[in-house]
């Protein structure tokens, strides 16, 4: 008998609720949630394929041991044997930095990724940390902990109050949504437009967003940052700048205004090619609305001025007073967020604390840029006596850097030369398919799910969590207790109870929460404690520790309805923690205690944002672009996501089509400094002219994967384009949108 089985859908940062339809242990079908609090019933082409991505025959069901330079399935223990045989040496006899660890998206989609990641970065205590944020986001936590002093202080838009939304470089209705958690974000944005709001959408590319708003600039890739820096003094030169209760909590106005001074309207006109009076209206609209946000993710990130343009996403906000305001862009709380701390100075954010060993690109947020990865791999350096020397083993967990770091020939070729390397992924892929040992976690109807990444960028505070929708299949092991064995071989603990990762964060969090003197729990016996936490295994114990102690939680004992797994479970549809509020105090970490306008690392880059007003633009600059049914490079092996007409072509403006001999169908030759790639043409003015659009995550066409969809319908990778030199400086962020490419085509 068919039975149905909730889950929180984990191919996206929407999180929406499913209600699975099981028949033995297998998915069948997916619908939203109707009941669920957050997302309301609303599905997308993803999570409704989720059945067939839980059932892909290609997916790993046993561990992988490389064995006479072949990988052949192998027990758990063996593959463990082999993760401490080859992990503990290569730290001892090199030290920590000469084992690297790559982090890939779908990380922050799990909870094995959420619980045991930092513990596994702890016990390896390798400064070789690279993450597909480089590729995306970081120059939002950069500018977070530049302004507030956390690089996780993240504010978003509150779409469901807002009047006025201004997109910089984000096309939500393709990607559900970036750093910003919002089912059905196409329906809140539709909403805003019905209750009389304003959407105004500056991109590129008319995306199906674009086409959504009452406004669309075609701006010129990669000058975002001239053009909100003109808002900026347009606010300033006409009096419009209106801090209201930010008043006292920010310090560095005068500086501000000063440093923003020469970028009128006028002087970034022409290099963004945008009219000034059209600049000027969008600043005095948006200081006219009774309440605003401005909210810039990925086309304004991967940028040379990816920093400085999400910075000033920020500035515009505290500078119109819709920084931590209703309506405006607020900091959300989650239910296992730390209890509020007292407002007050905090130790602040360090940018560069270390640097890369070859070309000395800063750390930011304990992370070096994932496009150094290769050359750390395979330039030759001293020993551990003379100073750090290569990368000599990886750790990879879901990532796959391969397709998604620029130069993916290098970086392939760099993989192949490791002494030692472990993958924990579900598939035999472009990268994992270098790895010793393969770990596959089993799919995600076998796991429970919690979102503690994207709780805390949700556009309301909310909490849910669901067990697993089938039992796991016999031979698989579940992701977290693979990741807490990880932590134990990494640690030199091989062999001990994987458990006792879980005893020790839970005893080593009670200890601290009894000794606090602020704390509900001073004074009381930690032990006692751990004795009332529930849950069927460790990790619902975390679980229920971290909702016990946080904002919401019911202090064991000390509040009556605060929350606990016991009644997070009782609510299987989610509990609804209400709107997001005004909490800058809580958040801010600055030495100052306030909201540090412009720290100097931001001056400096203005200068260099500065000579950008006068640079003669190449004739033809790339953009990435995203599409609904899929998310990097994970869903190509879906047949369900990749049917119909090939994605991976290349947009060219029908004016560049004809000047350069391109034809609708036929194939032409991108180059650029790292390489050059053949794609199908597909002509549509839905891309300005001088710009063209490739799709990001494709080129699944080299040897030894077992990814059969993909490889059938490979594309092309887009980051092969790129060398990996072009950076994004404060962030090391891989520059992905607005760097030159050639056209060329290529006869039949």
């Amino acid at each position: 008998m068919p039975r149905t089985a909730l889950r929180i859908c984990p191919l996206c940062e929407a999180t929406c609720g499913l209600t699975l339809t099981v028949e033995g242990s297998r998915v069948t079908g997916a619908r939203g949630d109707a009941d669920d609090v957050f997302s309301r019933g609303f599905i997308c082409p993803k999570g409704a394929s989720f059945g067939a991505a839980d059932a892909d025959p290609d997916r790993l069901r046993t561990p992988l041991v490389r064995r006479d330079g072949r990988l052949q399935e192998a027990s758990w223990d063996e593959a463990f044997d082999a993760v401490a045989a080859g992990l503990r040496p290569l730290i001892e006899r090199h030290g920590p930095n000469a084992v690297g660890v790559v982090l890939g998206n779908p990380n922050v989609h799990t909870m094995a990724g959420g619980l045991y990641v930092p513990l596994l970065l702890r016990a390896l205590g390798s400064r070789s940390v690279f993450t597909a944020s480089t590729v995306d986001q970081m120059p939002k936590h950069v500018s977070s902990g530049l302004l507030f002093g956390d690089a996780f202080a993240i504010p978003v838009p509150d779409l469901d109050r807002t009047g006025h939304l201004l997109l910089i470089g984000a096309n939500p209705l393709d990607s559900n949504g970036s750093l910003c958690t919002a089912p059905d974000f196409p329906g809140r944005l539709k909403a805003l437009r019905a209750r009389g709001g304003t959407l105004t959408v500056v991109d590129p590319r008319r995306t199906r967003t674009a086409k959504l708003a009452d406004t669309h600039l075609a701006i010129r890739p990669g000058t975002d940052a001239l053009l909100l820096a003109a808002m900026a003094q347009v606010l300033f030169a006409d009096g419009l700048t209106r801090l209201g209760a930010l008043a006292d909590r920010v310090t560095g106005l005068d500086e501000l205004r000063a440093a923003v001074r020469h970028f009128t309207p006028e002087a970034v006109a022409a290099a963004c090619d945008v009219p000034a009076d059209t600049i000027r209206t969008l600043a005095h609209d948006l200081a006219a609305a009774p309440t605003a946000a401005v909210y810039g993710r990925v086309g304004s990130s991967t940028v040379t001025f990816g920093t400085l343009t999400s910075w000033l996403v920020d500035v515009l906000n505290i500078l119109t007073g819709n920084l931590d305001r209703p309506g405006g862009a607020l900091f959300p709380l989650a239910a296992t967020a730390p209890a509020p701390r007292t407002p007050g100075p905090g130790k602040g954010f360090a940018l560069g604390r270390w640097a890369s060993r070859v070309s000395g690109h800063p750390e930011a947020k304990g992370e070096l840029p994932l496009a150094a990865l290769a050359e750390e791999i395979d330039t030759p350096g001293a020993e551990p006596a003379d100073g750090p020397g290569p990368i000599r083993g990886l750790v990879a967990v879901a990532a796959n850097p391969v397709l998604s770091a620029p130069d993916g020939n290098r970086l392939d070729a760099a993989l192949e030369s490791l002494g030692f390397m472990v993958a924990v992924d579900p598939y035999l892929n472009e990268t994992s398919r270098h790895a010793h040992v393969v770990l596959p976690p089993p799919p995600p109807a076998q796991s429970a799910h919690h979102d503690f990444a994207f709780n805390a960028l949700a556009v309301r505070n909310q909490v849910r969590y669901t067990r697993a929708a089938v039992p796991l299949e016999e031979g698989r092991m579940p992701e977290t207790e693979i990741l807490a064995r990880l932590v134990l071989a990494a640690s030199g603990m091989h062999g001990a109870d994987p458990a006792a990762v879980d005893a020790m964060v839970i005893d080593g969090a009670l200890g601290k929460a009894v000794a606090a003197p602020h704390s509900p729990l001073h004074g009381r016996d930690p032990k006692e404690l751990a004795a009332r936490l529930t849950g069927e295994s460790g990790p619902e114990r975390r679980l229920d520790l971290m909702l016990r102690l946080g904002p919401y939680g019911d202090g064991f004992g000390a509040r009556a309805d605060g929350l606990s797994l016991e009644r997070l479970l009782a609510h299987p549809h989610g509990i609804d923690l209400g709107p997001l509020q005004p909490r800058l105090g809580e958040v801010l970490r600055t030495r100052s205690g306030r909201v540090e306008l412009l720290p100097p690392e931001l001056t400096d880059d203005l200068r260099r944002l500065a000579r950008a007003v006068d640079e003669v633009p190449a004739a033809l600059v790339l953009v990435g672009r995203r599409h609904l049914r899929s998310n990097n490079s994970w869903m190509h092996n879906i047949p369900e996501l990749i049917g119909g007409t090939n994605r991976c072509t290349v947009h060219v403006h029908p004016d560049d089509a004809a000047r350069l001999g391109l034809a609708h169908g036929r194939r032409a030759r991108v180059k650029a400094a790292g390489g050059e790639i053949d794609v199908p043409v597909e002509v549509t003015d839905a891309v300005r002219p001088g710009v063209v659009s490739l799709p990001h995550g494709w080129g699944h066409d080299r040897p030894g994967t077992r990814l059969g969809v993909a490889a059938a319908d490979p594309g092309a990778n887009v980051n092969q384009l790129l060398d990996g030199t072009l950076l994004d400086p404060l962030s090391g962020t891989a520059v992905l949108n607005g760097f030159p490419v050639e056209l060329t085509a290529v006869a039949p």
